[in-house]
């Protein structure tokens, strides 16, 4: 396609997320505040490509809309237009007649109601002296060619103009090198655009503006996961001790989530934070397949370490026949190719990264965490009435016959 002389050609991949744009990369919306002028953002636009074209950090860099155009002024002298007597609006009506089209009325025709519409024939309006022998009638209603009072001239100007938030804007297209993330090319862009004249300015749109937005909130998402899910074992074990032993196993999974990205040179992007939140939930569950367990063996009246030691030897073989089975149903997304497989690979790395240290760490870990816990909590009030209550419990099942 690059032989084709009249036309510039970007090939591009769909947005991973449909109607957020026109295509992979980011949206940049050069602003002029300042009212400097078209011609002004034009230099500015131009000058910003010319600083992108050098960078390493992008690539695909591309202007949005239609480019300047030859276009044909006509000057009209209104001091010659009033002496012959002809108004603004009969020289509207007569251009708007001529070049595009007027409704005059409907005739019957066959037993069909049809338009009249009026307009100057195709090889009367295709050079610039066709348009000055068109007629105005004047105010005697007599007609008027423009020639009388108006001239022509050849200039440049926008087929389009564009506004953002209310500027005269330019829009601006381009995806991050290889080996570069979304995030790098924003900053870059943001440290190229710190360098135009004063008065330019810039917003970001599309999947660029939401990455932005939901950049600053992902520590808080995950807090809130972490939270979410404390507070759910917190109402199942009706304890706030015995959870903290389980969530001790989170960092656990998000390791193994970030040494599995940075092996691939995957970027931290939003998908990956997605993974991220997935190991959450996924390394909890593995480890509370252990703590329920030793939770009930210690009811029994073993100590806290002997119910650890029997619980991970008890749920030793279920925890690695699920785990397996997870990250082998999660292997095809870390290898996808295809439409949409950047965003495949980064979840499916993260989590399968994550799981497979939750699971092996996991298992070795998780009763070291649940004695320590025991330990550091065996004083606390709450924490030995649950243990009393569930040992009554034991004892009164056990004494039935």
């Amino acid at each position: 396609m690059g032989a084709l002389r009249d036309s510039f050609i970007f090939v591009v991949s769909p947005p991973p997320i449909p109607e957020l744009g026109t295509g992979t990369g980011f949206s940049f919306r050069l602003q002029d505040r300042a009212g400097n002028g078209h011609a002004a953002l034009l230099a500015a636009r131009n000058q910003m490509l010319g600083m992108t074209m050098q960078s390493k950090v992008l690539t695909g860099m591309r202007p949005e809309g239609l480019e300047d155009a030859p276009q044909l002024k006509l000057n009209i002298d209104r001091d010659k237009a009033q002496a012959l007597g002809v108004t603004f609006g009969a020289i509207n009506t007569a251009l708007s007649t001529s070049l595009g089209s007027s409704y005059v009325n409907d005739f019957p025709n066959a037993g069909r109601l049809q338009r009249v519409i009026v307009q100057a024939d195709a090889p009367q309006r295709m050079q610039p002296d066709d348009l000055l022998r068109i007629n105005a009638l004047n105010s005697q209603g007599q007609p008027v060619p423009l020639s009388s009072f108006a001239t022509t001239e050849w200039t440049t100007g926008p087929m389009q103009t564009t506004r953002y938030n209310g500027y005269p804007a330019m829009k601006l297209t381009g995806e991050p090198a290889p080996g570069y993330s979304s995030g790098d090319a924003l900053d870059e862009m943001q440290r190229l655009a710190s360098q135009l004249p004063p008065g330019f300015t810039f917003e970001w749109t599309g999947q660029s503006r939401e990455e932005i937005l939901s950049g600053s909130t992902a520590s808080i998402l995950i807090a809130f996961s972490l939270l979410a899910v404390f507070l759910a074992l917190a109402a199942l074990y009706e304890s706030w001790s015995i959870p903290v032993s389980v969530m001790l196993v989170v960092p656990l999974g998000i390791l193994g989530s970030l040494l599995a990205a940075t092996m691939r040179g995957l970027p931290n992007d939003v998908y990956f934070k997605v993974g991220l939140i997935t190991i959450i939930g996924l390394a909890a569950k593995n480890a509370i397949l252990i703590v329920e367990f030793a939770k009930d063996l210690q009811a029994e009246g073993k100590s806290p370490y002997e119910a650890a030691l029997e619980a991970a030897h008890l749920r030793f073989r279920p925890i690695i026949m699920t785990s397996l089975a997870f990250i082998l149903g999660v292997l095809p997304l870390a290898i996808a190719s295809g439409a949409g497989s950047a965003s495949q690979r980064a979840i499916g790395t993260g989590v399968m990264g994550g799981m497979i240290t939750a699971t092996v760490l996991g298992v070795i870990f998780v009763p070291v965490f649940y004695v320590v816990v025991s330990a550091l909590f065996k004083g606390k009030k709450r924490q030995q009435k649950v243990n009393a209550n569930a040992q009554d419990k034991a004892a009164q099942e056990g004494s039935k016959p």
